[in-house]
């Protein structure tokens, strides 16, 4: 009974690192991808968020403005990375 179980065991330990090696398998081709596209995702989100703040109208922004002090965190490497080297806010300098 002992022995059966110790095989079961193995059994299951080599299956689950067999299932891991194949799930890396396939989705390390796409695991760019899926990051560039997330980077994309939140760099539009955020545009959303500030865009009122930056003069651009925002039909959301009452539901987006208690959002601002939690991606404040944010703010400073999504305008870098936008190109914009200083803070586009007038109020607001992160630089």
């Amino acid at each position: 009974m002992v022995k059966g179980l110790r095989l079961r065991l193995t059994l299951l330990s080599w299956m689950r690192a067999v299932s891991t090696l194949l799930s890396e398998f396939y989705v390390s081709p796409y695991r760019g991808a899926v990051a560039r596209a997330r980077r994309d995702q939140d760099d539009l989100f955020m545009l959303l968020v500030y865009s009122d703040l930056m003069g651009v109208p925002n039909p959301a922004s009452y539901y987006t403005l208690e959002l601002q002090p939690i991606l404040m965190e944010r703010f400073h490497e999504w305008h870098t990375r936008m190109g914009i080297e200083h803070s586009p806010l007038d109020g607001l300098k992160c630089c």
